[in-house]
């Protein structure tokens, strides 16, 4: 039974037990536990000046949570499976429960203060007088031993008594209804009436009645005797029971007087103001429910409103109204019956919706692109373009760009075949019922013709451009608005996630000053408050519906009307056209796939571009199957390329990359055109050379104006200059930088060839490689063929030449000096408009130049070989004897007269002198040689004499030649030196 500690009916002695006083000062040595104070102060139960009635009255509030030992718990499992233990213990199960079970170290707890010996210093000062007394009594008083002898022999009696009583009786699950047990306890054979027993059975049945009789008092005894023991507690108990029931008494009195004055501040304080806040509900909730049947008025007009829009083409409008509406339906009025059908009818509204968006764009994107081509490139109803790029995002028909793309097709083969037609039209040798198919139409023009129709299918397919480019810029500006939208979406966002944290922290501070009851004027002036906290401060106080849709109030009839359109907030963007849109922020489009769409739709620009091209290409090929283009002369092909040419750079500066096919047909037909340019020029450079005669050629004035023409270092063909100029008389020689160059009229010919070449690369660029190789191929073939046929004398069969003379080897070289003069020339124009990975090509230069030096140079050997032959020839009969000068040397003179008047002319005075000096060097050679065959020395002697004045002769004859005054001739090499 509980027993209060309050107060012991225990007779208290008034002896010095130190006991007693113990129990009488133990609040002196312990300091009451100090609590929080009690939020409900307590009221009196009793008298109000009864002290006594505010102590003993109970506080829930201060002992619900007043911690005990039974609070504290050990968690045996965790100790049992500490995984940080290597080894179990073998003395686990047989160690002494308590603080050290476990190897640990206790954190020591923090709620409990740190014991040291000054805290029981003053109990000491007070037990020691007490102990001191305690010891005296006990050698005063009698020892116990005897009663306690007693009393155990009393309880071993009492405990053999017991084992009398079967065990049965005291198993705590004894019950006589178990018929087990009542058989063991009460045997049937006991009552069993069969004949001749009944005797012995009465007695038997008596026998065990007195058993249990006798168990039964033994029971008693024990139970008394325990009584008898334990009487002093049985009394304290029952004295214990009155006291709690008065003490009940008192609190049931206090608990029913706190009722009556709840009960009368709850009918004066609280229920009128109940009553209002009741009413208040009430009011809200009616102003709820009506706002509620506002908005269902407002959703049943969806559909009709839908419609109303999808007939002027607001398919955006129509879009956002639905989304706005099944929001609705999913938020605010989910559940209502009449509208269970609303949903999937929207939905179907909406994939009805695509499709219709789908076909208009197919509509818009046909009449767009087949609209007359003329120089207006002017976006056709751009806010209709811009309101169906908006909705195609918004349903995510990403793939709306390839049906413009084959729109874009369809309207290229178109533009063509129109083209064709309207020129047709205008040709009358065309008759188009013989001639049915366009293709043949279209090969029966001339070039003049056909050139027209290239140039204006040329300059449709450049508007064509020009519109794809506008449409695909307005498509592209909207596609980044949607970009731009999300990208600040996502940063007002982070904004907010901000001011968020910083509106907690500044709530924290203003919470705690709250709390330490301060106020919040006392912490912060006007002029500290923090920023974040300002401006949100004057967000809750501007917002007008921020606390009716926040609360239960409302004060505003439209609030819940506008709570879910106000979630969809739109932003107002404005395309490049001046097109304003407004952009809801409900497109669930990523980053990466608003990317991928602008870079299709910018790919869809160069694919239109492609598309140009392949068709012009096709154009291109069905003209040339006929070998139409081959034929073209130079003057065509170049105006032709340079079409193609001006085409291409168009269409690269509109789309903004380059177009390889048409470059590819431009580049192979320059192929074949540079084949036959080149092939016709060497057939006729051949045939000239045929036909040369290697007789100096007059050189009319144009070819003297070709060369002034290079003159400044700039390759180029003179234009013609009126025929009042043309009369000039043809002169002498070709005038080249202020050198006389005498050249037949295959020279002419070939210079005007070479800067023709030179020409052609500057009109096609393209061809500048092969243009190289062809011209490289044409310069050698002019060196090695008039080397056969000068050096190797093939014009004495191909022309007819009687003999190859000195005259004709001094006009090849000259000629080939000219070539040579030229190459450096044409290897600078060609190294200007070839790439830097291309410059190893002009090494065919390096080696024309090298082959050519060569060859002049052979052919100066030639000159020096036929007097060295005639000087052989004539030495080697000389005699020195008189006359003087001797035949032989008026023989030689002779001949170096005539070599002098054949090379002239034709060759610059250096280059004569050093042919002389040559010839001079020979003459010496064969001399002294004949002179040792003679035995004709220097020694002053006759025969000297007389060879001495032939040399004399044949140094004033060769000295008097013009050019040749200040020649040294050295002439004192011809005798042996002595040694």
């Amino acid at each position: 039974m509980a027993s209060s500690h309050s107060s012991s009916p225990v007779p208290q002695s008034n002896s010095s037990d130190a006991f007693f006083k113990k129990e009488m000062d133990a609040t002196k040595c312990f300091r009451p536990v100090q609590s929080l104070p009690d939020v409900c102060p307590k009221e009196p139960t009793g008298n109000v000046g009864d002290p006594s009635n505010l102590c003993d009255s109970p506080s829930l509030v201060v002992d619900q949570h007043r911690w005990t030992i039974y609070h504290s718990k050990v968690n045996l499992p965790a100790a049992l499976n500490d995984p940080r233990l290597a080894k179990r213990e073998s003395d686990f199960f047989t160690k002494t429960w308590g603080v050290d079970f476990v190897d640990t170290e206790v954190t020591p707890s923090f709620y409990l203060p740190q014991i040291t010996k000054e805290h029981f210093a003053l109990y000491q000062q007070e037990i020691t007088p007490r102990e001191k007394v305690h010891e005296r009594c006990k050698n005063i008083c009698t020892p116990k031993d005897t009663f306690d002898r007693t009393l155990l022999h009393t309880h071993d009696k009492s405990r053999t008594d017991l084992e009398q009583v079967p065990k049965i009786f005291m198993k705590p699950d004894f019950a006589l209804e178990d018929s087990l047990t009542f058989n063991a306890v009460l045997p049937w054979s006991h009552f069993s009436t069969a004949g001749g027993k009944g005797n012995r059975d009465a007695a038997s049945s008596k026998l065990l009645q007195e058993k249990l009789s006798h168990y039964l008092d033994i029971v008693e005894v024990n139970i008394a005797h325990q009584i008898s023991l334990r009487s002093e507690a049985f009394f304290h108990a029952m004295t214990s029971q009155h006291e709690m029931q008065d003490y009940l008494r008192k609190t049931s009195q206090a608990v029913k007087l706190l009722r009556e004055k709840i009960s009368k501040i709850d009918k004066v304080m609280c229920e009128g103001s109940l009553r209002v806040l009741r009413l208040s509900l009430t009011r809200n909730n009616c102003i709820k429910a009506y706002n509620k049947l506002k908005l269902m008025a407002t959703v049943h007009q969806t559909q009709p409103t839908v419609q109303l829009l999808l007939s002027t083409s607001e398919f955006v409008g129509a879009l956002d109204l639905i989304a706005t509406t099944q929001e609705v339906l999913q938020q605010e009025l989910q559940g209502i019956h009449s509208f269970r059908h609303l949903g999937s009818q929207l939905c179907e509204l909406e994939k009805l919706i695509d499709k219709m968006m789908i076909a208009e764009f197919s509509t818009y994107a046909r009449n767009d692109l087949n609209r007359p081509l003329e120089d207006d490139c002017q976006i056709l109803e751009e806010e209709r373009l811009v309101s169906l790029v908006f909705g195609l995002l918004k349903q995510r028909k990403l793939n709306f760009y390839e049906i413009y793309g084959d729109e874009m097709i369809i309207t290229a083969k178109n533009i063509i075949k129109q083209c064709v037609v309207n020129t047709v039209s205008q040709i009358e040798e065309i008759d188009t019922e013989v001639v049915v198919k366009l293709a043949d139409q279209m090969r029966m023009m001339n070039f003049p013709q056909w050139f027209d129709l290239l140039k204006s299918i040329f300059s449709k397919f450049t508007i064509f451009l020009k519109r794809i480019k506008a449409t695909l810029n307005t498509i592209h500006s909207v596609v980044f608005l949607v970009l731009d939208k999300n990208q600040k979406t996502r940063d007002l966002e982070d904004t907010l996630q901000k001011n968020s944290a910083k509106d907690s922290t500044v709530d924290t501070e203003v919470a705690y000053l709250t709390h330490e009851g301060m106020f919040i004027s006392d912490a912060f002036s006007e002029g500290d408050l923090p920023p974040v906290a300002a401006d949100t401060t004057s967000q809750r106080n501007t917002s007008p519906n921020s606390e009716p849709c926040s609360s239960d109030s409302v004060s505003e009839p439209e609030c819940t009307t506008d709570s879910s359109s106000s979630k969809e907030q739109t932003s107002s963007s404005v395309t490049p056209g001046g097109v304003e849109m407004m952009i809801s922020d409900d497109m669930k489009l990523t980053d990466l796939e608003l990317v991928r769409l602008a870079n299709n739709i910018q790919e869809l620009l160069y694919n239109a571009s492609d598309v140009c091209h392949d068709r012009s290409v096709k154009f291109l090929m069905a003209r040339a199957k006929d070998g139409f283009l081959e034929k073209l002369n130079s003057n065509e092909f170049v105006a032709l390329s340079r079409l193609m040419e001006g085409f291409i750079l168009d269409t690269e500066q509109i789309c903004g990359r380059k177009s390889m096919s048409l470059r590819g047909a431009l580049q192979s037909q320059a192929n074949r055109f540079v084949n036959r340019f080149h092939e016709e020029r060497k057939t006729k450079l051949s045939l000239l050379l045929d036909n040369e005669r290697w007789k100096q050629a007059e050189v009319p004035a144009e070819f003297q104006d070709l060369v002034d023409s290079v003159s400044d270092g700039r390759i180029s063909l003179p234009e013609k200059k009126p025929a009042a100029t043309e009369e000039r008389k043809p002169t002498e020689f070709l005038i080249v930088e202020g050198q006389k160059y005498a050249t037949v009229g295959t020279v002419l010919l070939l210079i005007r060839i070479i800067l023709e070449y030179c020409q052609c690369v500057d009109n096609i660029p393209s061809i500048t490689t092969d243009m190289l190789t062809r011209l490289s191929d044409l310069l050698k073939y002019f060196n090695s063929r008039s080397c056969q046929l000068v050096l190797g004398a093939g014009a004495l069969q191909v022309v007819g030449l009687k003999t190859i003379t000195t005259k004709n080897l001094a006009l090849s070289s000259r000629c080939l000096q000219l070539i040579v003069h030229y190459i450096p020339i044409i290897r600078a124009h060609f190294e200007a408009r070839l790439q830097p990975k291309q410059f190893s090509m002009l090494r065919h230069f390096d080696h024309i130049m090298k082959d050519y030096h060569d060859h002049i140079a052979e052919i100066s050997a030639k000159l020096v070989a036929i007097m060295d032959s005639l000087f052989d020839k004539l030495l080697s009969k000389y005699e020195v004897k008189a006359p003087v000068p001797s035949a032989c040397f008026r023989n030689i003179c002779k001949q170096m007269a005539k070599m002098h008047e054949a090379i002239y002319d034709l060759l610059p005075e250096e280059q004569t002198q050093m042919l002389f000096l040559r010839i001079n060097a020979s003459y010496k050679l064969h001399l002294k040689r004949q002179l040792a065959h003679l035995n004709v020395v220097n020694d002053g002697g006759p025969l000297n004499g007389l060879v001495t004045s032939d040399v004399a002769f044949y140094t004033g004859n060769l000295q008097a030649l013009k050019g040749l005054k200040n020649l040294d001739l050295n002439m004192a090499e011809i005798w042996e030196q002595k040694r």
